[in-house]
């Protein structure tokens, strides 16, 4: 049963794409070469400010709890027709430890939604931040 549940999710397509060079930085969980998003975290190089982009569920507006293992941070998200928006420092304690556990939650009241990058992305993320940090 274990073979077919992961052959499963490598059949999905959803991965972690990391773009860097001319102009943001962004760390996509998508399936390339298409529309399709989960989330997305873009930065301008050494600014040490990440935008998270949310996409697939009801977007969320209002003050937010991000959280991340046992650190937490207060942001105002924004809400489009397709996303919810949070904007984080990256040398804010609840990045680091989204680049320590790969998990960060952003709730609004009762309503969650939420960033998983497996173990083996994880280095796209900690270079993501890298290239953020001012």
């Amino acid at each position: 049963m274990a073979i077919m549940a992961v052959a499963a999710v490598l059949q999905s397509g959803w991965t972690w794409t990391l773009y860097e060079g001319r102009g943001p930085v962004v760390l996509a969980n998508e399936v390339p070469d298409t529309p399709q998003l989960k989330a997305t975290l873009e930065c301008q190089p050494g600014t040490g400010v990440a935008r998270v982009d949310l996409y697939g569920a009801r977007p969320l507006s209002g003050f937010a709890t991000l959280t991340s293992g046992s650190a937490s941070a207060t942001a105002q998200t924004s809400a489009s027709a397709d996303r919810t928006t949070v904007v984080v420092r990256t040398d804010h304690p609840v990045f680091g430890q989204f680049i320590l556990t790969g998990s960060l939650d952003v709730a609004v009241s009762s309503q969650h939604q939420a960033v998983e990058i497996e173990a083996g992305h994880l280095a796209k993320l900690r270079r993501f931040a890298e290239l953020c940090a001012p």
